[in-house]
């Protein structure tokens, strides 16, 4: 079996519930594992309408389980690994509201990669979204990422799908990239980087970050440092500046990355596969930017402060 990816787009609990309720109760009897994550008061009304069927059913609230798109990534892959053999049937819901525009674009791409991470998973998943309170941009979002839809009781294909790999460089075509003329900046001139190490990570806790946000920091600066001398064309440097609640660290230089779209977010099977450095900057902070062009490739890095 192969994912099947669905997005259910419905307006109220009442509606909510009516397709919930037998999708869920369908995996209990059909002996898969069913994993719901779900927001209030979509999550209490589950939980009581499906209370007969006890511990067959895992329960996640999603304001705790949607913190950061990679990492949820990365959840969902090793509960699916702890469920095998069985199959996994999943009511997923994210979180849209508490982010910034650019944070809100990563969770769309992450909606988009589901296709690819799990793309030969023995799973289901169904991704509610509340046509009466989320913006018509992430509803537009919603029919972008999901190859099928959730039309009254029937499953249909969506015409409006587009493939992860368009999808992603349609988000990072989208990015402009701006930076104050005040930063901090930090020539890397060499394979050695213990300056560049230390330049971060004197300005990481001059900005009020806590120390192992900090050390997140430097690591992630560090790996994103080396793959630009390794793939990028001098000059090479670093930048530091805080932007509000931010601190943003950005590693330039004057080549052209052959990083597609999708490197850096589905997770390698090991270290020694390509994507697997970026993929783990990915974790270190809260958001990672890439964008290559004429004049050269430059990677950002945010960690809210």
């Amino acid at each position: 079996m192969t994912l099947e990816h669905r997005a259910f787009l419905y307006g109220g609990i009442e509606h909510f519930l009516s397709v919930s309720v037998p999708y869920v109760a369908e995996g209990v009897e059909a002996d898969e594992a069913v994993i719901v994550v779900v927001r209030e008061p979509g999550l209490g009304a589950l939980r009581d309408a499906l209370a007969p069927y006890g511990e067959a059913i895992e329960f996640y609230d999603s304001d705790a389980f949607y913190r950061h798109p990679v990492r949820t990534l990365k959840s969902y892959q090793e509960l699916l690994l702890s469920k095998k053999p069985r199959g996994v049937r999943a009511l997923a819901e994210p979180v849209w509201d508490g982010w910034t525009p650019r944070q809100t674009v990563e969770w769309a791409r992450y909606e988009s990669l589901i296709n690819v991470v799990f793309g030969d998973a023995d799973a289901r998943a169904l991704c509610p979204y509340d046509v009466n309170g989320l913006p018509q941009r992430i509803i537009e979002h919603a029919r972008q990422t999901h190859p099928l839809l959730e039309d009254r009781g029937r499953t249909v294909r969506n015409t409006d799908y587009v493939q992860p790999a368009v999808f992603g460089g349609r988000c990072d075509r989208a990015r402009a990239f701006k930076r104050p003329r005040g930063a901090d900046y930090y020539a890397i001139t060499s394979d050695d980087l213990h300056g560049l190490r230390a330049f971060v990570g004197e300005r990481a806790l001059r900005h009020g970050l806590d120390p192992q946000a900090a050390q997140h920091l430097v690591t992630a600066a560090n790996e994103v440092a080396a793959n630009a001398l390794r793939h990028g064309s001098p000059p090479v440097g670093a930048w530091v500046w805080a932007d509000g609640p931010e601190l943003l660290c950005e590693v330039g230089d004057n080549g052209l990355w052959r990083a597609g779209p999708l490197v850096g977010f589905v997770p390698p099977g090991s270290a020694l596969e390509r994507g697997f450095g970026l993929w783990t900057v990915r974790l270190l902070v809260d958001l990672m930017e890439l964008r290559a062009g004429w004049d050269g490739t430059f990677v950002r890095l945010h960690v809210r402060r």
